[in-house]
């Protein structure tokens, strides 16, 4: 089956999460991507193994489908090699710390002196501009300062970080768009061009509806104009929105024993008569929907004074039967054995020789035309005398004579 990115070949410079995850995203659509990696090999290998003498999981789940290509960039010939293969790919991704790019002589204006064409993805904590640019960032950080920790948690309780990797991945998800758009764009014009994306913009990006929130709760307290206003406060599992939600008990109460529920207005009466009957139905505090949102605490405890009876399969299977939205909290090992996930594909099996058997979360976007099988991560420096033969067009001579002085490995 021909796939999306066909023909489309990706240079990745990227290391850890954030860039890794953008280009694994564009391998899954069929692009062939070669991850240039230090001798060393990208340092996630190392980091949280899970066996002694094999890659961790954290660089396997993020490497997928990709060829390894080990060159030291701290030797001049070195970045000559990388500049040759740059020439013959369509896109480079990295995400280095501020200013690594430039001191290795690899800027965009030398890349796009070498290759026009080039398509130069960048990741940066914070980008470019502004009085931050030239600081670092982890996932963390990022999730800090792009505001969603402060909407995170409890009203009374300390600034809460997400358990999604919002940070990094959020942001190799708006670098991997930006790419594509870019490739488009390359259609007409011929021409390459930069896209770079900031982690902390991108957290507030996917915090938008929060910024809903603080304007319109600014101007209803005081008249704000939009645009003004003080902190938004963290509300816990509220969900803030114009339906009343939150998560309900469930027995046996264990750490993830809980049903989030969303009271759509014509769900009540279903839900309620469910719960307590014609009783509780016409119960004045929840009659309206204006009366529930006012009402909030008294209408949660009422739920979970039946809730914390079942279990939350139990609740879920008979609310969705009412055609009340809920869904369970699922745990991760939960997610790993469910029935749904496994029909979705969205975690998957790994045979791997040289690791022995690991599992990946699958590809979350589905194309009715084009298909690619996951594949195992690569082992380090796995394919570079196939790339530099096939896309350097180097001879063996060449080669040999490159790892002897330890440029390539």
């Amino acid at each position: 089956m021909e796939t999306s990115l066909h023909g489309v070949r990706i240079l990745d410079l990227t290391h850890v999460q954030a860039g890794p995850s953008a280009t694994q995203l564009l391998a899954w659509l069929g692009a062939e991507v070669i991850k240039v990696e230090p001798p060393r090999g990208d340092i996630t290998r190392h980091h949280l193994r899970h066996a002694d003498g094999i890659d961790s999981l954290y660089f396997t789940m993020l490497n997928c489908n990709k060829q390894s290509v080990v060159i030291d960039l701290k030797q001049a010939e070195g970045v000559a090699l990388l500049l040759r293969l740059a020439e013959r790919c369509d896109v480079l991704v990295e995400n280095f710390a501020p200013g690594v790019m430039d001191r290795l002589g690899l800027d965009w204006e030398t890349l796009h002196a070498a290759q026009p064409g080039l398509i130069v993805g960048s990741i940066k904590g914070f980008g470019d501009t502004g009085p931050y640019k030239d600081l670092k960032a982890y996932e963390n950080i990022a999730q800090a300062m792009g505001g969603a920790m402060s909407v995170t948690g409890t009203a009374d309780g300390a600034p809460t970080v997400s358990g999604a990797q919002i940070g990094d991945s959020g942001t190799g998800l708006h670098l991997a768009i930006g790419l594509l758009a870019a490739l488009h764009q390359r259609t007409r014009t011929g021409l390459g061009q930069r896209v770079e994306c900031a982690m902390m913009d991108a957290v507030m990006n996917l915090g938008r509806i929060k910024w809903r929130d603080h304007q319109r709760l600014a101007h209803e307290t005081n008249g704000t104009p939009p645009g003004a206003g003080g902190d938004l406060p963290r509300a816990g599992n509220h969900s803030g929105g114009a339906l009343p939600g939150n998560t309900v008990r469930c027995r046996p109460e264990g750490p993830n024993d809980y049903l989030y529920i969303v009271l759509q207005d014509d769900a009540w009466e279903p839900l309620a008569r469910f719960l307590g009957g014609e009783a509780l139905a016409r119960d004045p505090r929840f009659a309206t929907p204006a009366a529930r949102q006012r009402n909030q605490d008294e209408l949660w405890a009422c739920i979970e004074s039946v809730t914390r009876r079942h279990t939350k399969t139990e609740m879920f299977e008979a609310l969705a039967k009412l055609g009340v939205a809920c869904g369970p909290v699922l745990g991760t090992g939960e997610l790993a054995g469910n029935e749904h996930v496994r029909q979705r594909g969205m975690y998957v099996h790994i045979d791997d020789a040289g690791r022995g058997p690991w599992a990946t979360v699958g590809m979350p976007i589905r194309l009715s035309g084009s298909r690619v099988d996951i594949v195992r991560a690569p082992y380090l420096g796995e394919h570079t005398d196939a790339v530099l033969h096939g896309v350097a067009e180097l001879d063996d001579a060449a080669i040999q004579a490159l790892r002897e002085r330890r440029v390539v490995g």
